[in-house]
Parts: C-alpha cells; sequence; structure tokens
C-alpha cells in the first residue's frame, strides 16, 4: 500500500471513532493527577486555576457551536459511518479556517489537559491532537476534493487548514440557529463540565487524601446534567429543536 492510501485508509479509520479513541488521553490525565500539587501550593490559586481551564473548553465548544449554528444539512455532522457533504462549506467561519470543528475541538480538549498543570501533558496532548486529526483531515480533504474538484482546491488554497486568518470574513447564507446548537452540541457541554469535574475531585483527592466535593462544582454537575438530559428528551420524542434545512 502507497503511502497516499495509507493515510486515506488510516484517516477514514480515525474519523469513525474520533469520538471515542481520544478517551485514552484522559486516562493518561488521571494518572498523572495521582502526583497533582495545588498551584504553588496555594488552594485559592487552584480555583482560579480551574476557572482558566474551564474557559478554555468552553471556548472551543463556542467555536463549535458558532459554526453549527450557521451550516445547513447535511454537514459539518458527528456521523462516524462515512464523509458526508451535500454542500461545500466556505463561508462564515468556513472563510477564515477550513476546519473550524477540530479547532473546537482542540480548545476543549486543551481545557483538561492544562488542568493537570504538567507540561509534558499539555504537550503530549498538542502532539497527538496533531497527528490523530491530521490523518482524519487528509482523508476528508481527498473525499472533498473529489467531491467539489477545483472549487475545493480553489478556496483550500486561501483557507487555513486549521489556524484562522484574520480578514476575508464572508457572510454565512444562513442566519445563526440556537435550536440547532442545542440539538447537536448538548453532548459536548455536558463531557466538558463531567470531565473537569473528574479531574478537579481526584485532584482534591491526591492532594487533601480524600474526596471533596465543592459546592460550585456540584451546582455546576447538576445544571449540566439536566440541560443534557433535558434537551436529549426534547431531541428524541419532539420536533421541538427541528430546523428545516439543518
Amino acid at each position: 500500500m502507497i503511502l497516499r492510501e495509507y493515510f486515506e485508509k488510516s484517516g477514514s479509520w480515525l474519523f469513525r471513532w474520533r469520538s471515542y479513541l481520544p478517551l485514552a488521553l484522559l486516562g493518561v490525565a488521571l494518572l498523572a493527577m495521582t502526583e497533582y500539587e495545588y498551584p504553588w501550593r496555594v488552594e485559592a490559586w487552584n480555583h482560579w486555576w480551574e476557572v482558566f481551564c474551564l474557559s478554555v473548553s468552553f471556548f472551543g465548544l463556542g467555536i463549535r457551536a458558532f459554526t453549527i449554528g450557521h451550516t445547513p444539512k447535511g454537514t459539518s455532522g458527528r456521523n462516524t459511518r462515512g464523509q458526508v457533504a451535500q454542500v461545500l462549506n466556505t463561508k462564515g467561519i468556513y472563510s477564515l479556517v477550513r476546519n473550524p470543528l477540530y479547532l473546537g475541538n482542540f480548545f476543549m480538549g486543551l481545557g483538561p489537559a492544562l488542568m493537570v498543570h504538567e507540561w509534558w501533558l499539555t504537550v503530549i496532548y498538542v502532539l497527538a491532537f496533531w497527528l490523530y486529526y491530521e490523518r482524519i483531515i487528509y482523508a476528508e480533504e481527498s473525499f472533498l476534493e473529489a467531491k467539489f474538484g477545483t472549487t475545493f482546491t480553489e478556496w483550500a488554497r486561501v483557507t487555513p487548514c486549521i489556524q484562522p486568518k484574520l480578514t476575508g470574513y464572508r457572510k454565512p447564507d444562513l442566519a445563526f440557529s440556537a435550536r440547532n446548537v442545542l440539538r447537536r452540541e448538548y453532548n459536548g457541554f455536558f463531557a466538558v463540565v463531567l470531565v473537569l469535574f473528574m479531574l478537579e475531585t481526584v485532584a482534591d483527592l491526591s492532594v487533601l487524601g480524600r474526596f471533596e466535593f465543592e459546592k460550585e462544582w456540584l451546582f455546576l454537575v447538576a445544571v449540566s446534567f439536566a440541560a443534557w438530559l433535558t434537551l436529549r428528551l426534547l431531541k428524541r420524542h419532539t420536533g421541538l429543536l427541528k430546523v428545516d434545512g439543518r
């Protein structure tokens, strides 16, 4: 098998399992937390660090929300069986970066990686993300190039892959749809809160030698779980979150 075919085949496999394989990094993070110490050995600083890490992850979730809110049906999905693209997104955030959802994923995962405040874990995360998504993007763009031809190559030539440019924004064709975001991103919101709560709990266990559940975190977990359950029920049993053409 030539290298090009191998990249495309491995990228397609990683694309199918992209929602599950990153969980391996969570195991590494939890293992690293067994040696956790508060920043500068001050618990108050630890609280501010948790807020910062949560903000980083929510920033990534915000990028995904902005992207999903403007995109039409048949693109920018969570499909795992194979590539799907009824149209080529080139406007809105896609006029600044070719893979805004993966950019959002990067920041969503960076928050938990920073939570451990071990430089080597952050380096591992960045390298793993790069190698992992490089193959996925290769497979996706091979599919898009075959389907859209010069329309894709001309757009790709002037639009960065993952690091956004700062000029050239083109207004999207569709207005922002909050319902579409709620229907498609509620899992990500709950996952961010739950993962950071797990890391925070393990951190306190490592430092204090006992489980200590802070009321602020318990409140955030309760709210995020209630939102997740409500939106899941609405999605499965009603049409309230459905938007025509999304």
